[in-house]
């Protein structure tokens, strides 16, 4: 007999998922997950605590929306953290939409910068989040919910699994 319970998310449960995110006021799919993402409830910080609040209680098979404002995930877009250099300044690895730049300020911190823009004589890049100042709406799929292993408890999650929605949460 199948025990149902183990089905419900909750903390210590070993979930895994797909979701995307699309814009609120565009209906654009501004990211998608390829591949499902494992997570253990409760102690994984991959998700905003909005979407893991939302997700408690559900169930294998459940789909959910999440309505986001960014602003408050992500604080106020800062026009500061827009560059724009010439071309030639920049080595030709970086000259590609889309390429992550990791720069580092005078004091140590590092932040990541995205180019968003190539021209023949220019490059820009942006340190914003690329979701801030939008409202979105996170659209999930739950896959499965088991009870974690010991082992994915101590490590924090599946093992062997390697979900990098980080760079899209921060």
């Amino acid at each position: 007999m199948n025990d149902t319970t183990n089905d419900i998310i909750e903390d210590g449960k070993l979930v895994e998922l797909k979701y995307l995110i699309v814009d609120k006021g565009t209906d654009a799919v501004l990211r998608h997950v390829e591949y499902p993402i494992s997570y253990l409830h409760g102690s994984t910080d991959i998700l905003s605590p909005e979407v893991s609040a939302q997700l408690q209680g559900c169930t294998a098979g459940d789909c959910i929306e999440v309505p986001i404002d960014c602003n408050k995930l992500y604080g106020a877009r800062d026009e500061s953290l827009v560059f724009t250099d010439r071309i030639e300044n920049v080595p030709e690895e970086y000259r590609e939409v889309g390429t992550t730049i990791t720069m580092e300020s005078e004091s140590g911190t590092s932040r990541n910068f995205i180019v968003t823009r190539v021209g023949k004589e220019t490059l820009t890049v942006d340190g914003n989040n690329p979701l801030c100042g939008r409202d979105v709406i996170f659209k999930l799929e739950i896959l499965s919910v088991r009870d974690a292993t010991d082992e994915e408890i101590e490590a924090g999650g599946a093992i062997g699994a390697d979900p990098d929605i980080n760079e899209l949460l921060k």
